[in-house]
């Protein structure tokens, strides 16, 4: 019965969410990203190396509705999409 009185011995301390942890999409503004994706992944037996660029979407998405927090796209595993500087997209190579 000891153990029914040690309600004080330990204390709640509240953390914040583990990285990956984000709200859901309640009213569905990245819906169509998401059904996009979903989609891909199917018609490639869920291969989502060939989703890369849905999935790219689909959290670029998230990040601008603020459904998650602002990360680098190269950071997230995406640095082979993002579209080269202005300098090297022209071909234009300076000495």
């Amino acid at each position: 019965m000891s153990t029914a009185m040690n309600f004080g011995s330990k204390s709640f301390k509240p953390r914040a969410p583990d990285k990956g942890s984000f709200p859901l999409d309640h009213f569905g503004e990245c819906k169509i990203f998401k059904e996009t994706f979903m989609k891909c992944l199917r018609d490639n037996s869920f291969d989502n190396a060939k989703c890369r660029l849905q999935s790219k979407d689909y959290l670029e998405c998230r990040m601008e509705n603020q459904l998650m927090a602002k990360e680098p796209m190269e950071k997230l595993g995406f640095k082979d999409l993002m579209e080269p500087p202005p300098s090297q997209a022209d071909g234009d190579t300076k000495p």
